[in-house]
């Protein structure tokens, strides 16, 4: 009953991002993007660790902010679990994830400047929304029979240690240490908005054509979340936290001033601010609405449903490639290199390089997206996978792959999907920062053009708007009955 309804779904999924093609632009701007790429590749392959300044420092600061983002982040995220059963407090956490780190990052910029604590509270604080939600719902998960061995008039928290708590660990440990992975990428990306992480460095060797610079910062990036598992040792993580802050670096002062200018001026709409009273606010936010934020949401929302299609179609492709039902150990291997490089590539780093090589369109925008989702889920798919057990005749070769493995693994693969929808829109609505016309390409405009009033109207419809689709999402997984564990959703 459900596969049918499944199937269905999909199909509709599939004719809406068809109709989105439409109305895309796909256009290919650059003059020679085959000899782009080529150079791009050698630079790959010719890595120069030597031509990068300050090297060294900026993987520092690219773990230090990471560290200390996603420690805040996680450790207010499980206080916040622990009274997420409010509606007030799941209404909170869902706002404040639903807007990315980037857009919180600009607007701290309008208050602190350059400086760590701008950093550190565009990663911490969407994070600890998530925390909160993954968190609540592992221990939602616990087996709640311990709970009423307990003997009356145990105290709450140390109900909690002794019966879910103790549960849930290995879960939370396991789900923390893939946020600190997500925190890196997060980290390296604030560098794209000045703050001294990779991403200031790779941008500028990409804006002065040094490919093999490029290389260099990419494989470092890739060497990092690839050991994680080796140099992120739970015996060491103490030495990291306490290091971690005194390693932020100092930036420029802080202006208290800018603070008090931000509260009280700057996000105070135009209207009335210049005495014109709510006639004037009404006439401000109708065009505001009609020229931005209305083009913003269907650019956005075409460019959302066109890359989720792409991406579950790249995850029923990537994922036989960890799958040990068509892998022998060496391949299975190099199939889990790729996806590593897939899925810990950020998507705003993959979209600066392609819209580098292919020029401003939503082509450069959906591939990013689709690359990075995709290697998300089908790693996630293929290690469902290898827990399922095939009878002795199970057929071999594109057999196995389209009767036995796909109609089986077709609803945790959905429910993924569905999981990933509010994230790759809020992932698009980003990307207007890099000359995408989403959201972002105008709020980025307004920040530019010191109009906070404007672009924080627009943040919050893009909040609006990622709380829609996830609550759409959750409606479609629930009316479906698909499930998958919170602590295996990904980043």
């Amino acid at each position: 009953m459900w596969q049918s309804a499944s199937i269905r779904l999909s199909l509709a999924f599939v004719v809406v991002a068809l109709g989105c093609l439409l109305y895309a632009d796909f256009q290919i701007s650059t003059a020679n993007p085959w000899q782009e790429l080529a150079r791009l590749a050698l630079g790959l392959v010719t890595p120069d660790l030597s031509a990068v300044d300050y090297l060294g420092q900026a993987v520092v600061r690219t773990l230090a902010f990471a560290f200390v983002g996603v420690t805040l982040g996680a450790v207010s995220g499980f206080l916040l679990a622990l009274c997420f059963r409010h509606a007030l407090v799941r209404g909170g956490c869902a706002f404040i994830r639903a807007i990315h780190e980037l857009f919180w990052a600009l607007l701290f910029l309008q208050c602190f400047g350059l400086h760590p604590l701008t950093g550190v509270l565009a990663i911490a604080l969407p994070y600890a929304g998530i925390f909160a939600k993954v968190y609540a719902e592992i221990l939602d998960e616990a087996d709640p029979g311990p709970a009423h061995a307990l003997p009356h008039g145990c105290r709450s928290l140390s109900g909690l240690a002794y019966t879910r708590l103790s549960q849930a660990w290995p879960h939370l440990v396991s789900y923390t240490a893939y946020r600190l992975e997500c925190g890196l990428r997060s980290s390296a990306v604030l560098g794209f908005i000045g703050m001294p992480t990779l991403g200031y460095y790779l941008e500028s060797s990409f804006a002065q054509g040094h490919y093999s610079s490029v290389g260099a910062l990419l494989l470092i990036f890739y060497v990092m979340i690839a050991t994680l598992k080796l140099w992120a040792r739970p015996r060491l993580l103490p030495f990291y936290l306490v290091a971690a802050p005194f390693l932020l670096g100092s930036g420029l002062p802080i202006a208290w001033s800018n603070i008090t200018r931000f509260v009280t001026q700057d996000i105070v709409p135009l209207p009335l601010r210049s005495g014109e009273g709510m006639a004037g606010l009404g006439a401000w936010l109708g065009d505001l609405l009609a020229n931005q934020a209305l083009p913003g949401i269907i650019n956005t929302l075409l460019l959302t449903q066109i890359a989720l299609v792409l991406t579950g179609a790249l995850a029923l492709v990537l994922f036989p490639l960890v799958s040990r039902h068509f892998t022998t150990r060496l391949s299975g291997s190099a199939g889990h290199l790729v996806l590593v490089i897939l899925r810990s590539t950020p998507e705003y780093l993959l979209a600066f390089i392609l819209l580098q090589l292919l020029g401003p369109s939503m082509l450069p925008a959906v591939v990013a997206l689709a690359i990075h989702n995709g290697g998300i889920i089908g790693h996630l798919v293929g290690q469902r996978s290898n827990t399922l057990t095939l009878r002795p005749d199970a057929p071999n070769g594109i057999a196995r792959y389209a009767y036995e493995m796909v109609p089986r693994l077709y609803g945790p693969f959905l429910a993924l999907l569905f999981y990933r929808w509010e994230i790759i829109m809020r992932e698009t609505a980003i990307l207007g920062i890099l000359g995408v016309a989403t959201l972002g390409f105008f709020i980025d405009s307004a920040i530019q053009e010191i109009r906070i009033d404007s672009a924080l109207v627009l943040i919050l419809i893009t909040a609006l708007l990622n709380l829609g689709i996830d609550s759409l999402a959750r409606r479609l997984r629930a009316r479906l009955r698909l499930r998958y564990s919170a602590s295996r959703q990904g980043c």
